[in-house]
């Protein structure tokens, strides 16, 4: 079953806090779920539906940046994306744009 969750338009980004439609970031990337090392810490439905709703822009520039499992591993929580360097100084720069 695919878990891409789209949210309304109301929803902003939750990285740069844009107003445009967003798309559902899975912060422990599905491809991860059947590692073992991710079976191990994360039960299955905390793997499934841990995620933050980001623009596309965000969401693309989150997966251009990091591998998944950089992503699954390090930077599996909004607090910890927002306090990366690369996403911080990337948030900055978005949020200028609007």
């Amino acid at each position: 079953m695919r878990h891409s969750k789209s949210a309304d338009s109301e929803t902003p980004c939750a990285l740069c806090l844009c107003q445009k439609p967003t798309t559902f970031h899975h912060l422990i990337p599905r491809k991860c779920h059947t590692n073992k090392w991710f079976k191990k810490n994360f039960d299955k439905e905390d793997m499934r539906t841990r995620g933050i709703n980001v623009c596309r822009p965000c969401h693309s520039f989150i997966h251009k940046q990091f591998s998944e499992k950089e992503l699954g591993r390090e930077l599996n929580t909004l607090e910890k994306l927002l306090a990366n360097e690369t996403i911080g100084t990337y948030v900055n720069w978005a949020k200028k744009q609007r």
